[in-house]
This record gives structure tokens, sequence and C-alpha cells, in this order.
């Protein structure tokens, strides 16, 4: 539960309770459930989920307070990833934790959450009632779509729910996924193939044809690694062993480059102010 954070895309993680469920293909690996496995500290699955520490609540408060030195010196606001081990939006949480957790947030205007949940179709109705007609200003939505058949469930709720930032996390991409001309487009798409043991193939063409629509439809690509070597193109241009593969690209798990570049761009925050 540590704030610290290899995860390429963010600052800080903040896990407000930890346990989740199981819901869909994207979720067969799950590194948060490994992770409740070798802890002990919460049981996965239809268990109670378990809130953390009121002294690990107020780590929020002191990044606060650091963050103008922060925003001075990188250029940005500080980025905290919301939540890594849990689901902000489950149905399964105790409803005072979730508003606890806004509240936090909004006591924290100069920290940009991004909340990233498997259910999006639950949103609406556990926003607070002042999100307003824009969202508040530090909060960015993101859902998870794995393929295709995700993607089409959750992409209605990017138009039907307002956010300074939309975002998708196309990991583990575990199936093509395309963004069409009459798709909702989110402002930012991660993109990343699937690690550790068992872990599912990544098509180099999967990541081509997302990475054409993103530049078609003005979405910022966060491409985050090829999950493993297997995956990644340069298997195929050098026949080389893997710790050479990894000298030559050492961007992320099974290397990062794209095309011989990184591609990891970040959306345009909105300004209207926070309720």
């Amino acid at each position: 539960m540590a704030d610290q954070t290899k995860i390429e895309w963010t600052d800080r993680t903040f896990n407000p309770w930890t346990g989740c469920t199981k819901i869909s293909p994207g979720c067969d690996h799950c590194y948060a459930e490994g992770w409740s496995k070798r802890s002990g500290h919460v049981r996965w699955g239809n268990h109670p989920r378990k809130r953390t520490t009121e002294a690990y609540w107020k780590a929020p408060l002191a990044w606060q307070k650091a963050a103008s030195g922060f925003i001075a010196e990188s250029g940005r606001r500080p980025r905290v990833f919301c939540a890594s081990l849990a689901d902000v939006f489950d149905n399964q949480v105790d409803p005072q934790w979730r508003r606890d957790l806004f509240d936090l947030i909004a006591a924290t205007p100069d920290l940009d959450w991004q909340l990233l949940t498997k259910r999006p179709q639950n949103i609406a109705r556990m926003l607070p009632e002042n999100w307003g007609a824009s969202g508040w200003s530090n909060v960015w939505l993101g859902f998870t779509a794995e393929d295709q058949v995700r993607f089409d469930q959750r992409k209605r709720f990017i138009e039907t729910v307002p956010a300074a930032v939309w975002f998708v996390s196309y990991e583990p991409a575990i199936g093509p996924l395309r963004i069409a001309e009459a798709d909702p487009a989110p402002n930012w798409l991660i993109i990343g193939g699937e690690s550790g043991p068992g872990a599912r193939p990544m098509k180099a063409e999967w990541v081509n044809g997302v990475l054409k629509d993103c530049g078609a439809r003005g979405i910022a690509p966060f491409f985050k690694q090829w999950g493993q070597f297997e995956n990644n193109p340069l298997t195929g241009t050098y026949n080389l062993p893997k710790s050479e593969l990894q000298r030559l690209d050492p961007h992320g798990k099974g290397g990062g480059l794209v095309d011989g570049v990184i591609v990891r761009h970040f959306p345009n925050r909105k300004t209207h102010n926070a309720a």
C-alpha cells in the first residue's frame, strides 16, 4: 500500500480501502489479488473490504502541503492513482468510506486524482452531489478496457459523466481495441501488455492500430510496456538474449519502445474550478 510507486503514469498511489472482486477477463491475473494473498491484508472476492488506517489517510494532506514545491520544480501538478488495490466505485464498499474519500479529494485541490474503475456504470450515482456540470478540476475519471468488448460496453460513460479528464486503460491488452470515428473519445489512453506468470500475449498490430486511432481522434497516448519481450517487436528484429534486449529497451516490463521511440503523452487538463 506504499504511496511511492513505479507506475510510469502517476506519482503516488493511495488506497482508501483494499479488496475487490473479479468481473472481467482482464482481472484473471490481477496483481492486487496476488498482493492480498501474499500480505494477508484482505480476502479477495466477495468478502468485506478493509479500510486503511487513519494515519495512512493523512498522507495526501502532506502531499497537498508539498504540492507547490513539486509544481515549481516539475512544472506540473502531482498525480495520485486511486486505488491500485481496490475500486473506488465498488458497490460492496461502505458508502461513507467513499464520501470520506471525496472529502479528502476536495481538501487536496493541488493533487490530480486519477480514479480508475472497472465499474463505470456505478460512477454517476456514486459521485458527490456537487460534482457539477463539468466535474471537479482535480479528478480524472477512467475505466479499464482490456479488449474491444469491454470498451464497447463502457464507452458511453465518457459522454454521460462529466470529468476534467476522461481516460481509458487498455491494460492488460488481451485483445484488439479500436476507437472508431463515431465512438466517444477519451482524453487519454494508457496501453500496456500483461506481465507476470501466465501473461497473455499482446500483438504489435493492436498497438499500431489504436495509436493510429489516437492520432486521428486527438487522444493523448501513453504506451506503458509490452509486458513481456515475446510481445516486443525487437525480438523479431534482433536475435539476442533477453539481457541484451533489456539493455536496448529498458522502458517498462518487456520494454516500452514503439518503432524505436517512447510514446508517453499526457492529456491537457481543463481549467474550470472544482465545485
